[in-house]
């Protein structure tokens, strides 16, 4: 276990480092000798290459990191017009060379007075969003797509201390797949829930989430869970992904191994109760890396379906890049094991300009106002970090 002082001199210290939660408590790492920054000109050379290094059995034997959005569109053979927004990397990957486990409960605070900007800017109106909302409406009745989620984002400019912000947020809204990354000029903090893949050896997993439901004093989980039962439009929403999901793995696995291992249930949050489900299976022999990243990423549940088309459609309409909002971050160790959340309840801090991006998902029996107000719910926690 590390010394008591560690994270804090560490954070004091300048240098890059990465925390990622697991089951018992968080892994630290630092100490980086490599740093990749991926384009859609090495994005598959590196995924293949990580994977032909000589394993050694060492914690480190991996690289850890993030695909953003775009380059994930890029490698699958969708395109993404030219988009406004901070000019971030696509994809930054990390070689550790110190690994170190920190406890469940990480108790660093910056007690030092940082002037937090507390007012968020939206990129989309209530009025606007309405807008999107029946243009997408009109899409699914005329079978383009079967559901779309419609990306929001909030912004602002402020100085922060990610560690700060990071033992927080997991304080009070701790998530089986928070992470944050600290560099020289970025980072990342967030209290992610979605598993999109679980690989070991042969076999593999998601976890997809589809349904949402806000926090009141009269609700618990086996009320939420009674009413995501039977509530058409979250069901039919769950039962979409859940099989968007099933495709994806049939496509690397063999035939009858995919199996949902576990069915609608209910996790709970902060502000909010999610709609989850488990499915595993074994992978067919020869499968690469690249070939699992490709038909897992990006993650259908922040996406839509049918993937490809729904992707079309929200590149055709969004005029701000997402950057790392719903793409993905976690390892590839040098065995061919590897696990990746999808990067949602975020924020993404480069160069002091703050980023917090949400969506909500629409099918025929959406509504606009409360799939608008959904996507304030998602962002309640982490803005609040800023007060």
């Amino acid at each position: 276990m590390i010394k008591k002082n560690y994270l804090e001199n560490l954070n004091n210290s300048k240098k890059p480092f990465i925390i990622y939660r697991s089951n018992k408590g968080f892994d630290l790492y630092t100490d980086f000798s490599k740093k990749i920054i991926l384009t859609k000109n090495n994005i598959e050379r590196f995924i293949n290459e990580s994977t032909k290094l000589k394993n050694k059995k060492k914690e480190t034997d991996l690289f850890i990191g993030f695909f953003g959005y775009e380059i994930l569109n890029n490698l699958i053979g969708i395109k993404v017009k030219k988009q406004k927004g901070l000019k971030f990397p696509k994809g930054i990957f990390y070689k550790p060379e110190t690994k170190k486990k920190l406890p469940n409960k990480l108790n660093y605070k910056n007690l030092k007075i940082i002037k937090s900007n507390t007012q968020f800017k939206i990129n989309i109106s209530r009025a606007s969003y309405k807008i999107i909302f029946d243009k997408f409406k009109k899409k699914i009745k005329s079978g383009e797509t079967y559901q779309i989620k419609i990306c929001t984002k909030y912004s602002n400019k402020t100085q922060i201390d990610a560690l700060d912000f990071f033992c927080r947020l997991v304080k009070s809204n701790m998530a089986p797949e928070a992470f944050m990354i600290k560099d020289k000029n970025y980072s990342i903090i967030s209290c992610s829930p979605e598993n999109l893949i679980n690989k070991r050896n042969d076999f593999i997993t998601t976890k997809p989430i589809a349904g949402t439901l806000k926090k009141t004093k009269k609700l618990n989980r086996i009320k939420a869970l009674a009413f995501f039962k039977k509530n058409i439009k979250e069901s039919k929403e769950h039962n979409m992904i859940v099989d968007m999901e099933r495709s994806d793995l049939s496509r690397i696995c063999k035939v009858g191994s995919v199996k949902i291992l576990k069915k609608k249930i209910v996790e709970e949050y902060k502000d909010l109760y999610h709609y989850v489900s488990l499915i595993g299976g074994k992978l067919k022999n020869n499968i690469s890396s690249l070939d699992i990243i490709k038909a897992m990423m990006p993650g259908g549940s922040v996406i839509g379906c049918p993937k490809i088309s729904t992707l079309n459609l929200l590149n055709k309409q969004e005029k701000e890049s997402r950057n790392v909002y719903t793409g993905s971050f976690g390892y590839i160790k040098y065995n061919g094991d590897m696990r990746f959340n999808i990067i949602i309840r975020s924020i993404l801090n480069y160069k002091n300009n703050s980023e917090i991006s949400v969506a909500s998902g629409v099918v025929i029996d959406s509504n606009a106002k409360h799939e608008f107000n959904e996507n304030y719910i998602k962002a309640k926690a982490l803005m609040d970090l800023y007060k």
